[in-house]
């Protein structure tokens, strides 16, 4: 700890995001970064607490500590060695991780004003690159293939564990390009694509073979590729988004968030579609079913297509500001969140229940809701929905669905096939699937070790 009462006189500093009047124009990351004097003062801020909750509530594991610690003093590729110990993509976590190590810093839970630990994390990562820290080892080889079907976080993370552990990793992804979410789902303007091709290509360099455009069913898995590989690891997310059957869910117009998400992220990449096919937010009223991290992407994207208006609704109550008494430490704090694409301008709305699609021709022209309230279950469990006014139609041209996803089922498998990130646990965030990966190749190795 280089400086012990920095906490007491260095105040909280974010980089905060490029000017709304600039940003919604384009496509290019909204957040920006702080000069490196800066960034090294906010890591002093670190109190190297004697438990440092930190590294206790992230998934990973980070000694945010330690590479704060070595940030502070200007040993940059200390930091980034510290780091990648426990985080093997700290350019991903750094810059769209909810930081559940800041809910749980200590500064946190005294003043409100965590520790920038994921702006630091974001800027060990990018100097690692830049200073040539980020080097391409060549594990030695024994003997045995894995094959890694998914090439999301969570199969990226296990692929590049077991990598590293020596076995041969082929990684089979049905899309055209590595990345799951973190390509498809995520927008640009919150993550460059171009930061996972360059991680993609450290990866090939270190031994990791991608084959692309191979969907694999899991009759395949069990009667192919649990024979051909010493080990099979199934990492393929959670693929079925949750639909709202309301009545006209046929009408035109009516998306679920992935379609105009990945969409849109394909076109920046060069893909061309049809008129027809083409999803777009462009001179339209916009109506956007759910309130979390998605919809929040389908809101910012609609604006950067040309959007006329863009309203969200959330069935859930609308949270608390800053402290939430029913989710005190050690829970998530359930707290009202404002992304950089609500700032950019956004009717929010709670405890709005969808009762119907209205459309003219065919095609979508507004939603019928009804505000509604939560109750208590005199028998406990998920409580009463009542409603709570009359009904209103929401003029929009286009709906998109961001209620979540599925949790897959899966077949019986062979022993040697293993399961993980969101398609073993569910929809969660991209550091958990990350974790569930390096989680996983420890399994496989101490299987095969045998």
């Amino acid at each position: 700890m280089g400086n012990p009462k920095a906490f007491l006189t260095v105040p909280r500093k974010e980089a905060g995001y490029r000017p709304v009047n600039d940003r919604v124009h384009d496509f290019g990351e909204v957040e920006q970064t702080l000069n490196t004097k800066d960034r090294q003062e906010q890591a002093s801020r670190c109190m190297d607490c004697g438990v440092p909750f930190c590294h206790w509530a992230c998934p990973l594991g980070n000694k945010d500590p330690e590479w704060n610690d070595a940030l502070y003093r200007g040993e940059w590729e200390t930091a980034y060695k510290l780091l990648k110990k426990s985080n093997p993509f700290p350019e991903f976590t750094g810059r769209i991780c909810p930081a559940l190590c800041e809910k749980a810093c200590v500064l946190y839970l005294t003043t409100g004003e965590a520790v920038t630990n994921r702006e630091n994390e974001c800027a060990i990562a990018e100097r690692a690159y830049q200073e040539g820290y980020v080097t391409i080892e060549s594990p030695k080889r024994n003997g045995k293939r894995v094959a890694v079907v998914g090439a999301g976080p969570a199969g990226l993370a296990v692929a590049n564990t077991l990598n590293y552990m020596g076995y041969e990793v082929t990684v089979y992804e049905k899309n055209e390009a590595a990345g799951g979410l973190l390509r498809y789902g995520i927008p640009n303007f919150k993550l460059n694509k171009k930061v996972i091709d360059r991680r993609i290509e450290v990866m090939e360099k270190e031994g990791v073979k991608f084959v692309y455009g191979s969907p694999i069913s899991p009759d395949a898995i069990s009667s192919q590729l649990s024979t051909e590989y010493d080990a099979v690891v199934l990492s393929t997310g959670t693929p079925t988004a949750r639909d709202l059957k309301a009545p006209g869910r046929e009408l035109k117009g009516i998306h679920l968030a992935l379609e105009l998400l990945s969409q849109q992220n394909r076109v920046l990449a060069g893909m061309e579609f049809s008129k027809e096919e083409r999803v777009t937010a462009k001179g339209k009223n916009v109506l956007v079913i759910g309130g979390g991290d998605t919809g929040s992407d389908c809101i910012g994207t609609a604006h950067r297509q040309g959007a006329k208006s863009v309203t969200q609704i959330e069935i859930m109550p609308k949270p608390p500001v800053g402290h939430n008494p029913n989710t005190p430490w050690p829970n998530w704090p359930v707290i009202l969140k404002t992304t950089s694409s609500h700032e950019e301008g956004c009717v929010r709305r709670w405890n709005i229940n969808t009762l119907e699609f209205l459309g003219e021709n065919g095609h979508v022209t507004g939603v019928k809701v009804q505000p509604i309230d939560w109750k208590p279950n005199p028998e406990g469990g998920r409580p009463i929905m009542v409603e709570a006014g009359e009904p209103e139609v929401i003029k929009a041209e286009l709906v998109l669905l961001a209620m979540g996803f599925l949790k897959p089922e899966h077949p019986q498998y062979p022993a040697n096939v293993f399961i993980c990130g969101d398609a073993a646990n569910g929809a969660s965030l991209v550091v958990r699937a990350i974790a569930s990966g390096k989680q996983t190749a420890e399994r496989v190795n101490a299987y095969l070790s045998k």
